[in-house]
């Protein structure tokens, strides 16, 4: 029953961002000539060369890769990402071949923030749903098992490429620069759906009396965190540090406590990239 659960959740997510992805691509960047990373951008930019539908591009050039990778990908992942697949490309022709989905912005500034924005949240739905919807992540995927590269690495490479044509196909280089620009919205998008808004920092407080200034930020903040006890590199002084997750609200609160407590205590402050559990635990 749980397992059954989770692959109806998994499966929610998938069919929400296929459909997202799809409005995105067709209302925003196929009118306007501007590509998305992966083989969604090739899609598109074949679209326009040989005159044939997005959904079935992007279906027939994920279908070899995914094929190849099957193995590497696990059985469960495998059919999810082949139920991506198949839906986004459907959806895509859907919107443009058979309801003449019209074009929501003709502004290329405009296409491409919210083409980015689109493609950003309904492929972060598609991998929180547990699957992949092919092209560079599938390439990257095998690279890094054959090759040893670092799979970001191969996915940027594998984008370049992508803008790159389409500057050169469409003969217009601003188009490659509009793209590089709808792909950075889409990967933040992507970020923000897995991990959500950043709202904790993780902070890091090494002060000459510890014991005191512990006591101070529990009774006036009313926040906890862990005492890491260690050495200083040349092992001669003991060097403890607080480790605490705050509200990015706090901060200010928190420094100023830090330095009326010791004026030669040192904060850094992290970016708390996910939290999973309480932080009130740390």
């Amino acid at each position: 029953m749980q397992t059954f659960k989770k692959e109806f959740i998994n499966y929610s997510f998938i069919i929400t961002g296929s459909l997202i992805t799809a409005i995105g691509v067709v209302g925003f960047l196929i009118p306007n000539k501007i590509v998305t990373g992966g083989t969604a951008g090739l899609s598109i930019i074949f679209h326009y060369l040989f005159n044939l539908p997005t959904g079935i591009l992007m279906f027939l050039i994920n279908t070899p890769l995914l094929l190849i990778s099957i193995k590497h990908l696990g059985k469960r992942f495998a059919f999810r990402t082949i139920v991506a697949i198949i839906l986004l490309s459907s959806f895509i022709d859907l919107l443009a071949e058979i309801i003449h989905f019209p074009a929501l912005s003709t502004n290329t500034l405009l296409a491409t923030i919210y083409g980015g924005i689109c493609v950003g949240v309904g492929l972060g739905l598609i991998f929180k749903g547990d699957s992949s919807a092919g092209g560079s992540t599938i390439i990257a995927k095998i690279a890094t098992t054959k090759l040893g590269l670092r799979a970001g690495t191969v996915i940027l490479f594998l984008d370049i490429i992508v803008v790159v044509s389409a500057g050169i196909v469409f003969r217009d280089i601003e188009l490659s620069l509009w793209s590089m620009i709808s792909i950075f919205v889409a990967s933040k998008f992507i970020d923000l759906v897995l991990t959500g808004i950043k709202q904790n920092k993780i902070v890091h407080i090494s002060s000459n009396n510890l014991d005191d200034l512990k006591h101070t930020i529990t009774a006036e903040m009313g926040i906890t965190g862990t005492l890491i006890k260690g050495d200083d590199l040349h092992f001669e002084n003991g060097r403890n540090i607080i480790f605490l997750s705050i509200n990015k609200n706090r901060i200010i609160a928190l420094k100023n406590l830090v330095e009326e407590h010791d004026k030669n205590a040192s904060m850094i402050v992290f970016e708390a990239t996910e939290l999973i559990g309480s932080s009130r635990k740390l």
